[in-house]
């Protein structure tokens, strides 16, 4: 039996997606998936490194690692009203904000590139953990925070904000769903194995859309929001058709995302597929 090392993040739709992978539900290939949990900054970086052979990055990350991954068809996070927010203590206009201090989930992450392509005068930036930076602007440690994965849906709870969804601007921008992260694989395994890798991830994702119950328990060992309506909400704005298969339009919206950040010089020219 083969093992491979995979990445993935502690948020609800990776462990939701990957649970019957890592727990035997599902028919395996004789491949034996050693899952690796982190936050999605540190994946990015221990993808930019070459450490694992399988695992979730952001797009924006992706755009860096194209020579040495290649992105799965399955188990990626795109769709429409799902995008990073810009949250503060208080209204305020981006023209405000241009001096000001903004705390940010990852200078990898695509709701950074984002933000770089919103709002490229937003140079003072600071990383933190996604699941620290409502505190950091609710304690006024920062003048704004980019929000992401379920605080989403509980910014309100910390008496933020919104003050631009970048998502919407995306979808208004280009008229494409918004790729958040995808599911990479090293090159150097083959076109074969990673074929076949991607059917496996595809039968998770199905296997867990037809059980939403069953990895419950697992989702809530690694979750930082234990309510079971945020985790429902959760699970099905970022597990969709396009976790199945990222399908034309999804393909689109990467290569879109990817073309921009070269043209804003954000991540370097690559030549080749991204598959």
């Amino acid at each position: 039996m083969k093992t491979l090392t995979l990445g993935y993040s502690i948020c609800p739709n990776d462990t939701f997606i990957f649970y019957a992978m890592v727990h035997g539900r599902v028919d395996t290939k004789n491949l034996h998936f050693k899952e690796v949990l982190l936050d999605v900054e540190a994946l990015n970086q221990k993808a930019l490194s070459n450490e694992l052979d399988l695992t979730k990055v952001s797009y924006h990350a992706f755009g860096h690692l194209r020579k040495n991954y290649c992105l799965l068809r399955a188990g990626g996070a795109l769709g429409r009203g799902c995008g990073p927010l810009l949250v503060a203590n208080k209204e305020c206009s981006m023209d405000e904000l241009k001096d000001k201090r903004i705390a940010i989930p990852g200078k990898l992450t695509t709701a950074y590139l984002l933000l770089q392509l919103f709002a490229p005068e937003l140079k003072d930036v600071v990383s933190m953990p996604f699941n620290q930076i409502m505190d950091a602007v609710k304690n006024n440690e920062v003048a704004a925070g980019l929000v992401i994965h379920e605080g989403r849906f509980t910014y309100h709870s910390y008496g933020l904000i919104k003050i631009i969804d970048l998502g919407e601007w995306w979808e208004k921008e280009t008229g494409l769903p918004l790729p958040l992260g995808g599911i990479v694989a090293r090159r150097s395994l083959g076109e074969a194995l990673n074929k076949k890798i991607n059917k496996i991830v595809r039968k998770s994702v199905e296997y867990a859309l037809s059980h939403r119950d069953e990895p419950l328990n697992y989702i809530k060992q690694h979750s930082q929001e234990l309510s079971d309506e945020v985790l429902s909400q959760h699970i099905a704005l970022y597990v969709n058709d396009y976790s199945i298969d990222i399908g034309e339009d999804g393909e689109k919206a990467v290569r879109e995302l990817l073309l921009r950040a070269e043209e804003a010089g954000v991540i370097p020219k690559a030549k080749g597929e991204i598959f």
